[in-house]
């Protein structure tokens, strides 16, 4: 029985994020959740003050996602064979989990605020709002790009996008409670935040829960994948299979093949390359381990199952 370790390195090192302006996001919004707090205590909003508390999350998790992002560069070691990449994913999942944690708790407050409506000054309600959703604007167009190709950004992305649209939210809430006096749509705003927010959460949570618990990437089907391998007429059976994320790009698989015959050490690498490159182009797995076996394991089931 020979391990082949075939492992293809081709994670042609990914869209480098732009540090300046992940921290340049992060002193932006301490700046505005200073100002909504404040603003949010002289005017009486609980819209705003959620909009603030939101806000707090958010420099939390942009910073957070900051020095993630520094921790995930560094090389790995003896300790640490599979590197720092995971710290991101921590950090992500860390976001996820105080937004929702916040979300519930505005949720309680503007609950109390429906039944018992309090008096609210709207015009600094608005202009706090205003200078909050130029802020966040910006913060959002600075890390837009590098949402795209990184979880944890996506997560602190995820939290400044939701900052904006709330922002838009309390502006328009300011103006009717100074137009109409109905101090009922500050609760009512705070509601529809915590909603949007949650729901874009859930995306970003299931999605780093998954990575964690080593779970099947969404783009894999294990079936599909073993099938076509199994169509080489060397090969009887592929068992013992595993795929995985080791962040949100990288890909890993490994697997037993059992052959037909008894081959050289030569011939089964020739066998392990074209599968490796199968893997690699159809299916983006750069990460990949095949031990190779000649009538040798009892179980032949894709998935290893405990006796």
């Amino acid at each position: 029985m020979g391990h082949s370790h075939g492992h293809t390195h081709s994670h042609g090192h990914h869209h480098d994020l732009n540090d300046r302006n992940l921290l340049f996001a992060t002193l932006l919004n301490a700046v505005i959740t200073v100002a909504e707090i404040i603003g949010g205590l002289l005017s009486n909003s609980l819209a705003l003050l959620s909009d603030a508390i939101h806000n707090l999350g958010d420099t939390i998790a942009v910073m957070l996602a900051y020095f993630a992002n520094l921790i995930g560069r560094r090389d790995a070691n003896e300790k640490k064979t599979f590197g720092y990449k995971r710290a991101e994913i921590l950090a992500a999942l860390f976001n996820a989990v105080v937004l929702i944690t916040i979300t519930l708790f505005l949720f309680i407050e503007a609950y109390k605020r429906f039944q018992s409506p309090e008096p609210i000054k709207a015009v600094i309600m608005f202009w706090v709002a205003l200078v909050g959703l130029i802020a966040n604007f910006i913060a959002v167009v600075l890390l837009r790009k590098d949402s795209q190709h990184n979880i944890n950004i996506r997560a602190a992305y995820l939290h400044l996008l939701g900052d904006t649209v709330s922002s838009v939210a309390v502006i328009l809430g300011s103006v009717f409670i100074f137009y109409f006096d109905i101090t009922w749509i500050d609760p009512v705003i705070t509601f529809l935040i915590g909603i949007y927010i949650l729901k874009e959460t859930y995306t970003v949570l299931r999605e780093t829960v998954n990575i964690l618990m080593q779970g099947t990437p969404e783009s894999i089907d294990l079936m599909e994948v073993v099938k076509e391998l199994e169509e080489r007429r060397e090969i009887s059976n592929i068992h013992h299979v595993h795929s995985w994320r080791l962040d949100d790009k990288q890909i890993h698989f490994e697997c037993h093949i059992d052959l037909d015959d008894d081959y050289t050490l030569s011939q089964t690498d020739k066998l392990r390359s074209e599968l490796e490159e199968v893997l690699l182009n159809k299916y983006g797995i750069s990460h990949v381990t095949i031990q190779m076996e000649f009538n040798c394991c009892d179980q032949k089931g894709i998935i290893h199952k405990k006796v």
